[in-house]
């Protein structure tokens, strides 16, 4: 009998308890992969018909990030919505690297699986990624020449910069930092443009629920002392690229979208009355936008 619960007994508990009834229809599309070179199984969200999209979260969040986006997009797209290595409700084996380029790996054996699963092979994806999710979709593009039809940055952050790798102990006393409750609290309120009107019980136990999951601390201690995904936008890819930021973002600082806006420059659209999570202020413009092509 396991003592605490693991990933997978955390998605299926949000399944059937999330106070969101759309973060709890989302975990219970939830499918459990093999992956090449990776034995454990890993959760990636499917969901809808059509042609194939990917959406990639943030930073210490998880697929339930997209609770709001999927049903917009579900009608006309199959929604491949991973947890990243190292993040949400992933397994966190003591012995793997938990680095950008792990994450990288880790998306690399989901497209290889993906493609074993079409008749026909490997087929273009679109893709989606938001905060820390848009220099991983920048840089996944990068990887694979040629596999994404196009790509939506929602308020990319790590685009520009140099990784700043915490030293030791830092990075543990970062990581016991974010696990405070008044500390996520905080931090889920200035991620949205109005958080007194939109942040309350639900919002909160989405933002914390993955700090159960076994491993979370340390892999996120590990990947804070990597220094992250930073500078990563250049060069961008050769397929078409749009972002969509808010003009009430808290999280992006002036230095970061300053620079942001010389790397992409009229490939940016703001949008008014929202802050850091587009998918989440905005999720109508935000998915009016990828129909309408970028």
């Amino acid at each position: 009998m396991k003592d605490s619960p693991d990933g997978r007994d955390l998605v299926a508990a949000a399944a059937d308890s999330l106070l969101d009834p759309l973060g709890r229809s989302l975990a219970g599309a939830v499918e459990w992969w093999e992956l090449p070179e990776h034995p454990e199984l890993w959760p990636v969200a499917v969901l809808g018909q059509g042609p194939p999209l990917l959406l990639l979260h943030g930073f210490d969040s998880s697929f339930l990030e997209f609770r709001r986006l999927a049903p917009l997009l579900a009608p006309s797209h199959r929604l491949l919505i991973p947890d990243l290595h190292g993040f949400g409700f992933c397994p966190r084996p003591a012995d793997r690297d938990y680095t950008p380029e792990a994450v990288l790996r880790h998306l690399d054996a989901f497209l290889e699986a993906f493609d074993r699963q079409q008749p026909a092979g490997a087929q273009p994806l679109g893709l989606i990624g938001a905060s820390m999710g848009g220099a991983v979709a920048v840089a996944l593009a990068r990887r694979h020449p040629g596999r994404f039809e196009r790509l939506l940055l929602l308020a990319p952050a790590g685009l520009t910069g140099r990784p700043m790798p915490l030293p030791p102990l830092l990075d543990g006393l970062g990581v016991r930092f974010l696990a405070l409750p008044s500390v996520r609290r905080g931090l889920c309120r200035s991620a949205f443009a109005d958080p007194d009107r939109d942040v309350g019980p639900a919002e909160l136990e989405i933002a914390s629920l993955h700090l159960r999951t076994p491993g979370w601390a340390e892999a996120l201690r590990r990947f804070a002392r990597s220094g992250g995904f930073a500078g990563c936008g250049a060069p961008l890819p050769p397929e078409p690229l749009a972002v969509l930021w808010g003009a009430d973002d808290r999280i992006l600082r002036a230095p970061q979208k300053r620079a942001a806006q010389a790397l992409l420059g009229s490939r940016i659209s703001e949008l008014a009355e929202c802050g850091h999570l587009p998918h989440i202020d905005q999720t109508d413009r935000v998915a009016a936008a990828w129909r309408a092509g970028g």
